[in-house]
Order: C-alpha cells, then sequence, then structure tokens
C-alpha cells in the first residue's frame, strides 16, 4: 500500500511540474529578458553608456557641458564675424572651438578668452579624392566634426552642434532643445530653409549647417570614421551641408525637426518673421551679414548685442508672441517678447496675426511660393498696418520677481486711422510696457495671454503677460 501510494504521489508530482514548468519558463524569460522595445525593469542600477572609453550614468538632465561647439570660419572674415560669436559664447562655460582654413596671423594675437579656442583644420587636400571634389573648399567644412571628434577632449559630450561664424546661438534655449532627445540614439537635428528655392537646390529635408545642427555623440562615434568614404561616394556635392546629409542618410538617419533654429535665407528686413517668431524656443539666427540690422537705428553688431541683453534674462520668452486685445479701443497687440511689439486699430484673430509680415525680400527669386511658411503682404491699409515699436530697455522690479521690457515707435506711421465704427487711433501710444514673470521659464509650445491697460494721459499702454485661462479664445 506504502508503495502505491508513493508511485501515485510521483505521478501526480510529475504531472504538475509538466503544467508548472512553461510557464515558469515564460515567467522567467519575460521577467529577465524584457521585449526589445521596452526598457529593463531592473530599477536598482543606472544606466551605464559605453562613451568610448569612458562610461557615464545617464540619470541627469543635459546641460551646457554636454555640447560640443564644432563653429567654422575663416581669417578672412573672421573679424567682421567675431562680434557675433562673441556675443553668445561664454568663457569657461562653453565648450569647442573655431575652426579656420590657415593660422590667424599677428592681429589676431594673442587669441583672446572671449573667442572660442582657435583650432586649425586638418589638410583635406591630402586625401586621394580631393582633385574630384566639386567645391573642395567644402571638403574642410565638412570634416570639421571629424576634426573635433579627433582631438580626444570628449569626456561627457553628448552632443556635437555645428555651425558658422555668423550664427547667433541662444544657449538656454538650445539645452531645452536638446535635453528633449536621448543622446545615446542616433539624432541628427536641425532646420531646412526658409526659402523655398534654397530647399529645392539642395534637398528638403537637410539641416543648414550656418543656421547650425546638433549630432549626437553616438552619431558621430559612428559617423567620423566613415567621413572620407562618404567624399568618395560623393565628390560631386557642393556643399557640406548637403554631404552631410547624404552620409547620414545613407546610415539611416533622418532629420529631426526644430524649428527655431533659422538659416534665414532672406533679405533685407526680418522684422516681420522674428515679430511673429513660431510657438518655439529659438535657437539660432543665421546670415546677419546679408540682412539689415535687426533693430532700428543699430548696426548689425550692435543690434545683435541689444537683443542678447533679453536674452540674458529669459530666453524662453525671447521672441515668443503673445496677442491681446485691448476690446474699450478696439485693438490688437502682438508682442514679441524683447524684440518687438505691433499694435492693430481693429479686432484681428490670432489665426492671422500669427502670420509674419513680409517684410524681407527672398534670397533669389524664382516662382511661388517662395517661402517655406505663409506670410502677410504689407499693406497701406490703416486697419491691417500695425503701429510697430521695438525693445528700447529691459530691466527686473519687485525683488527679480517681474521683468519689465519697454518698446519705443519706430515711427509715425503716416496714414489715416481705421475708420470703422467703434474703432481709436493709436498714434498717440509713444511706448509700450510688458510686465512678465522672472520666476518661471515659458513651456516650450504653450501659448500666452495677457491683458491690457492704456494710460491714455501718459501716451503708454502697460501689458501684463499672464497663463491663459481654460477655454479662453485668442481672438
Amino acid at each position: 500500500m506504502k508503495h502505491r501510494f508513493r508511485s501515485r504521489s510521483f505521478v501526480a508530482l510529475g504531472k504538475l511540474l509538466a503544467i508548472l514548468g512553461p510557464l515558469l519558463l515564460i515567467f522567467y524569460t519575460f521577467l529577465y529578458n524584457p521585449p526589445c522595445n521596452e526598457p529593463s525593469s531592473d530599477m536598482l542600477s543606472p544606466m551605464v553608456v559605453k562613451l568610448s572609453n569612458s562610461t557615464e550614468t545617464v540619470n541627469y538632465p543635459t546641460n551646457i557641458s554636454h555640447i560640443k561647439f564644432v563653429l567654422v570660419g575663416c581669417t578672412k572674415t573672421w573679424l567682421t564675424r567675431r562680434p557675433y560669436t562673441e556675443a553668445w559664447w561664454r568663457p569657461n562655460q562653453t565648450r569647442g572651438n573655431i575652426f579656420m582654413d590657415s593660422p590667424p596671423p599677428k592681429e589676431f594675437l594673442p587669441w583672446p578668452k572671449t573667442s572660442p579656442p582657435f583650432q586649425l583644420n586638418t589638410d583635406a587636400t591630402k586625401l586621394p579624392v580631393y582633385p574630384k571634389l566639386a567645391n573642395p573648399i567644402e571638403a574642410r567644412i565638412f570634416r570639421s566634426v571629424l576634426d573635433s571628434f579627433s582631438l580626444g577632449d570628449n569626456q561627457g559630450v553628448r552632443w556635437f552642434v555645428m555651425a558658422d561664424d555668423d550664427t547667433v546661438f541662444f544657449i538656454d534655449n538650445l539645452v531645452q532643445v536638446l535635453a528633449k532627445y536621448d543622446h545615446t540614439k542616433q539624432y541628427y537635428v536641425g532646420m531646412h530653409s526658409e526659402s523655398v528655392i534654397s530647399n529645392f537646390l539642395f534637398a528638403f529635408d537637410m539641416a543648414y549647417g550656418g543656421a547650425g545642427y546638433a549630432l549626437s555623440y553616438s552619431l558621430v562615434e559612428q559617423l567620423a570614421p566613415l567621413m572620407n568614404d562618404c567624399l568618395e561616394r560623393y565628390p560631386f556635392m557642393h556643399t557640406s551641408d548637403h554631404l552631410t546629409s547624404s552620409c547620414l542618410f545613407d546610415l539611416g538617419v533622418a532629420l529631426t525637426i526644430e524649428r527655431g533654429i533659422h538659416q534665414i535665407d532672406l533679405l533685407g528686413d526680418i522684422s516681420g518673421m522674428i515679430s511673429a517668431h513660431p510657438q518655439a524656443p529659438i535657437v539660432t539666427l543665421h546670415h546677419f551679414d546679408n540682412i539689415d540690422p535687426i533693430f532700428p537705428n543699430r548696426n548689425r553688431t550692435e543690434g545683435v548685442k541689444h537683443l542678447m541683453k533679453a536674452a540674458e534674462i529669459d530666453q524662453s520668452r525671447l521672441a515668443q508672441q503673445t496677442i491681446c486685445y485691448d476690446k474699450p479701443m478696439n485693438w490688437s497687440v502682438s508682442v514679441s517678447w524683447g524684440y518687438s511689439v505691433h499694435i492693430y486699430e481693429s479686432i484681428i484673430p490670432r489665426s492671422i496675426l500669427k502670420k509674419p509680415l513680409e517684410t524681407f525680400k527672398p534670397w533669389k527669386n524664382g516662382p511661388p511660393p517662395l517661402y517655406m511658411f505663409n506670410t502677410r503682404l504689407l499693406t497701406n491699409d490703416p486697419c491691417h498696418t500695425p503701429h510697430v515699436f521695438f525693445m528700447e530697455y529691459i530691466r527686473k522690479l519687485k525683488g527679480n520677481s517681474v521683468v519689465l521690457t519697454t518698446y519705443g515707435r519706430k515711427a509715425r506711421r503716416r496714414l489715416q486711422p481705421c475708420f470703422v465704427p467703434g474703432n481709436y487711433s493709436a498714434d498717440n501710444i509713444l511706448r509700450v510696457r510688458v510686465f512678465s514673470n522672472a520666476t518661471l521659464r515659458k513651456e516650450a509650445g504653450k501659448i500666452d495671454c495677457c491683458n491690457v491697460l492704456h494710460m491714455a494721459a501718459m501716451n503708454v499702454m502697460n501689458i501684463k503677460l499672464r497663463n491663459c485661462r481654460k477655454g479662453e479664445v485668442i481672438a
């Protein structure tokens, strides 16, 4: 009897194991080998990523020390373009180099600490493909990323950021934008040109290096040893931007668009574009030598330095458009914080005011469409022509909790008032004061609202920026 009992027990146990075995195997496999598209569930150990011969624990946000700038210039133009770079470069904070085509002449020495450290590009003329290149000069620019990577000072670098020496960066916004992406993956972040014909001649899905683009470390680590091979593959290409994008596409990496990066393939007065900047952090502005000074009564360098005064206080709001209405006066007001204010003598919906006024001209004439965004044509209609004010000065108030920006009238419109029942002339307004919160950064993509107080006796308009109320219609 005892023997039968044991036999039956072993049989029952065998059946139980036969049923539980596969279930335990599935459970073990799922627990210790998560699916390839899901992160590991082991929360006890930090994520460690191998970067060349060093390791970095990726459990803190990207900051300025993680960005290495690869700026490209030449000794012939450096004297005139140096002020643009020095307007945003932060000695002892920003890292990277300005790569030149020849050693600096004596008048450039000693090299100032206010400029990025000087670096001479490696000699591309020794490459076997060099005689075949359609535009040999661009090979130097194209290989600047390789030159930067090869310097070896890459400890802690998460991003390589390429740009020209006449590009102005807004670094806080750049850090904010790049922090959205995982630098351990392969990212190519930039923006196409504002000009349709530029994109048509080169590529619509290419980042423009003048405006600036960012390459994640892991991408550069893979791209750098292949750059000379890429020149062999594309000797007929005329620009370094096109070369870079083509090489990256061959690696299976597509462009990630960031709307605040601006090539400025435009001519003349770009105030209309800056005054209606898209709801995205402004990251760069390029081609200052090809456009008018961005502020009236200032030269190009002075205009850049003036804009940087606002950038030093609050880059999150810089050039961000806020629209509100003075209903008793029947006015629409568009604020480009830190840059300009427009007052219209009629109520105009935001869907219209967000389109830039076409104060600029195309880089090159061609059939329409000329631009990669919608515009509003200039007009002499007094109901749709703004009174224009530009930032004069900026300061903090109330224990540094409030920022006051003051905007002065550019000039009289020299138009009759808008003859619509209930409308009033805004000719008497000489100055606009805008109050904003100094303690909170503006959330990227979030639209603010504002309140307007017209102080007629003082010829001043006061505007207070605020969060929009739930369901508030900006029209």
